[in-house]
């Protein structure tokens, strides 16, 4: 039995799916964190959330590398840990620099860093030659106009450090640049209390079907398990409406985005993780949309587990503590799994409004293709939609004869509709 530390989490699935694969790989684990309450303000219905499984529960300061570091050199010697884990971007680099203060396995840190600092990942991705759109790296806003206007309107504004598609959008002009950039500047700390980097990435607007590409990396090899489908929506912001895997695409198509991914992964010298790379299937070609050092969120490693048997939580794990991963394909009677997500409708007035309930789910749970229904609960405030962070629920699908659960899921998305109530709710002192 392995014990590992857990430094933080998603409060998505992967809080999840991490700690139940844990366990059934026969382990244990330490959950570190700055702020547990940020885990239990949503509690799971189906009982205790799984991270209050862990053998110990600390807190520290998991932003401060300085006392962090050797606070858990002081765990180490007293509770002996086998790997150190995080499934939260903002805390993965910290997980990978104290695995290696304690002299356990794990990916470089520099590595992971900057495949999770968009301006630092584009600048290697570059300098190796891998394909990805023409960008600009700017500070002030005089460079950040003179960087639109020389790769040209329209564009995307990115922040090179928050996630979830938070504060990415498509812009047409100079007016809607002026106001994605005073929306950065307006937003210097992240949801974990962690300062911003004061740095706008500018990148071409790449057209084509998104695709992720979902790799394991270890022993100095990339291993990639398969290519997932992608739907995006939300104008002029980009937020994840969807997934299929597989992907349904040429052959063809699949080889070249998955060789790209590979460069990608192997170009930021990634190793010993399972990665999620994104990627835009051009007309001249498959283009890096970013490399994301951990296992795809939104529920894809369900998808992927559901079609090949293939655990990519388990694999995070085995990968974590120095073993080579199962990544044998078992038959699991799936031909394709999708995901489709429910969105506030685009009517929510900016100010919210409180979710009155889901017309439509009882006749979707009853349909024989789904294997996940999810759906938040009345009295939700809502507002619009301007990231992957405002989801109402989701339905999960299967086929079991061919490539038509993406079309399945879409379909019964469509009998999913949010009500509202006409004010959002005042929260009483």
């Amino acid at each position: 039995m392995a014990h590992l530390l857990v430094i933080e989490s998603w409060v998505g699935s992967m809080s999840r799916l991490l700690p139940r694969a844990i366990g059934e790989g026969g382990h244990r684990f330490t959950f570190l964190t700055r702020d547990l309450h940020h885990y239990l303000r949503s509690v799971p219905v189906d009982g205790p959330h799984p991270l209050l499984a862990a053998c110990n529960i600390l807190t520290a300061d998991t932003n401060d590398s300085d006392t962090l570091l050797p606070y858990v050199e002081r765990l180490h010697r007293v509770l002996d840990f086998d790997a150190v884990v995080s499934s939260c971007d903002y805390y993965l680099p910290t997980a990978a620099r104290v695995a290696e203060r304690i002299g356990l396995p794990g990916p470089a840190p520099e590595a992971v860093e900057a495949a999770c600092r968009k301006d630092l990942a584009r600048r290697r991705l570059a300098e190796a030659g891998v394909p990805g759109p023409r960008f600009a790296l700017c500070r002030e806003w005089s460079e950040t106009a003179a960087g639109a206007a020389e790769i040209g309107y329209p564009l995307v504004v990115k922040p090179v450090d928050l996630c979830g598609g938070m504060l990415v959008r498509k812009v047409a002009d100079e007016d809607e640049l002026g106001s994605a950039w005073r929306d950065l500047a307006g937003f210097p700390v992240n949801a974990r209390g962690q300062h911003r980097q004061p740095v706008v990435l500018l990148e071409e607007l790449l057209t084509g079907p998104e695709v992720s590409v979902e790799t394991v990396s270890f022993d100095g090899a990339t291993y990639v398990v398969g290519v997932t489908d992608k739907s995006i929506g939300g104008a002029p912001a980009f937020i994840e409406t969807g997934h299929m895997f597989p992907a349904a695409l040429d052959p063809v198509d699949v080889q070249a985005a998955a060789e790209t991914a590979v460069r990608a992964v192997e170009a930021l010298g990634l190793d010993q993780l399972v990665a999620h790379t994104e990627i835009k299937l051009t007309p001249a070609g498959p283009r890096v949309v970013e490399v994301n050092p951990r296992p795809a969120g939104n529920r894809i490693t369900e998808l992927v587990r559901r079609v090949s048997g293939i655990d990519l939580a388990a694999a995070c794990v085995d990968v974590a503590l120095g073993r080579r991963p199962d990544l044998a394909v078992r038959p699991t009677g799936v031909a394709s799994a999708a995901i489709a997500f429910v969105l506030p409708e685009p009517g929510v007035p900016d100010r919210g409004a409180v979710l009155a309930g889901i017309d439509g789910a009882e006749g979707v749970g009853q349909d024989g293709s789904v294997v996940e229904l999810t759906l938040a609960d009345p009295g939700r405030e809502v507002r619009r939609a301007t990231s992957n962070n405002e989801y109402l629920g989701h339905v999960m699908t299967i086929d079991t004869e061919g490539p038509g659960a993406g079309r399945t899921a879409e379909r019964l998305l469509a009998r999913l509709t949010p009500c509202y109530s006409a004010q959002p709710r005042v929260a009483r002192s």
